[in-house]
């Protein structure tokens, strides 16, 4: 997820970084895992985002590309976040008017690889700095809930809260799907859940799915 306040410079090393290591590793033919910030990105990483390498690239380049789009459209009005999963984008947030959620969502769309958009930006002022500290607690608590579920596969799913609404991401089954909205709906200070999943058949998981190991 990108808000406006991104350390743009810092996200664009970090991006560059990460599509040198794509290019290698798929030059290369070899999965070596790279330390990158901290976490381990390589095989590990690769097998549990449902998305191609080259979809999560350019989803992290559309997410950057946002902040001077949005800055563009609407200047400095509202608190606006994109997120990107496999180029549809997530966009919310508060501004203040009509005028401008049409704005932000038509800027967004004409991005390069941008294949669709929910646009679920709230006509209010703009969220407190208490409310976003909780929906950060919000979306920490809903991945550990996932995490802890023995029958999902949490690293598929991306969770973005807003105002204590909880967006679900991902490419999910229908099965999927209603247990990760289960889950979600189950901790407390969640008021609502939006699904926003690309939901495949179970025959279509099973081609995409690395075999599980004997």
């Amino acid at each position: 997820m990108t808000r406006l306040t991104t350390d743009l410079p810092r996200a664009l090393r970090l991006t560059a970084l990460m599509a040198a290591l794509a290019g290698s590793v798929l030059a290369a033919g070899c999965a070596a895992p790279i330390l990158v910030g901290g976490a381990m990105v390589g095989t590990a990483f690769a097998v549990t985002d449902r998305r191609t390498g080259g979809a999560q690239v350019e989803d992290e380049a559309i997410e950057l590309k946002t902040i001077t789009r949005v800055r563009e459209a609407i200047g400095e009005r509202g608190h606006v976040n994109a997120t990107s999963y496999n180029r549809s984008v997530l966009i919310t947030g508060e501004v203040p008017s009509e005028a401008d959620k049409q704005a932000v969502e038509q800027a967004i769309a004409r991005i390069e690889n941008v294949r669709s958009t929910v646009n679920e930006l709230a006509l209010v002022g703009n969220s407190s700095l208490t409310s976003r500290t909780n929906d950060g607690v919000l979306t920490s608590k809903v991945k550990a809930t996932f995490i802890d579920a023995k029958d999902l596969q949490s690293n598929a799913i991306k969770v973005v809260t807003e105002r204590g609404t909880v967006y679900l991401m991902g490419i999910v089954t229908e099965r999927e799907a209603a247990r990760a909205a289960e889950l979600a709906r189950s901790v407390g200070g969640v008021t609502k859940v939006v699904r926003v999943f690309q939901v495949i058949s179970e025959a279509e998981l099973a081609q995409i799915q690395p075999p599980a190991k004997k």
